[in-house]
């Protein structure tokens, strides 16, 4: 038994064939869409209208008591929001407003936990857990060659520095 896939038209139903130059729409922002971001198939000739029906839009975050400390994000056309501006134009305002930074990333994303076998021994400038030194102090021979094989300097019980780092033992 074999399969066959058609495809078609999320817009219309239209049969696309292989041969068929096939428009991609992604949805990023809809009042119905509840999951995020969809990708829809259509033919060129239907997405050719959505140029002249797009709008001149403003889209604004509003940071205040009403949020719950999150923003608002509005969308509105862009003469409804240029109104709002009644001592200088719109357009003055947006060229002399101040820089909005972007959001750093958060750091603790990626945190990396040194406390595991596939990191433990990693050059770091964190405190050394004791589940970290324990691991390396315990499989010091598989931690060094992970960290040869990476090409990262390897642990040294001799090394003052790494001896009270990972507690190992020091002759005084």
């Amino acid at each position: 038994m074999g399969k066959k896939t058609i495809h078609v038209s999320d817009f219309s139903g239209q049969l696309l064939s292989p041969d068929d130059e096939v428009a991609k729409v992604v949805v990023l922002e809809h009042p119905d869409l509840v999951a995020g971001p969809v990708q829809l198939d259509a033919t060129p000739l239907e997405v050719e209208s959505i140029d002249d029906a797009a709008l001149d839009v403003a889209v604004v975050e509003i940071h205040d008591r009403h949020g719950n400390g999150e923003p608002r994000r509005v969308v509105l056309t862009a003469s409804e929001f240029d109104a709002m501006a009644t001592d200088a134009p719109m357009a003055q305002l947006l060229r002399t407003a101040e820089r909005v930074k972007p959001p750093k990333a958060r750091r603790g994303a990626e945190k990396v936990d040194y406390g595991t076998i596939e990191h433990a021994g990693k050059p770091h400038r964190g405190r050394v857990t004791e589940e970290e030194a324990r691991l390396v102090r315990e499989r010091l021979d598989e931690v060094n060659k992970r960290l040869a094989d990476a090409g990262i300097r390897q642990v040294d019980p001799t090394d003052p520095e790494h001896a009270a780092r990972y507690g190992f033992p020091t002759a005084d």
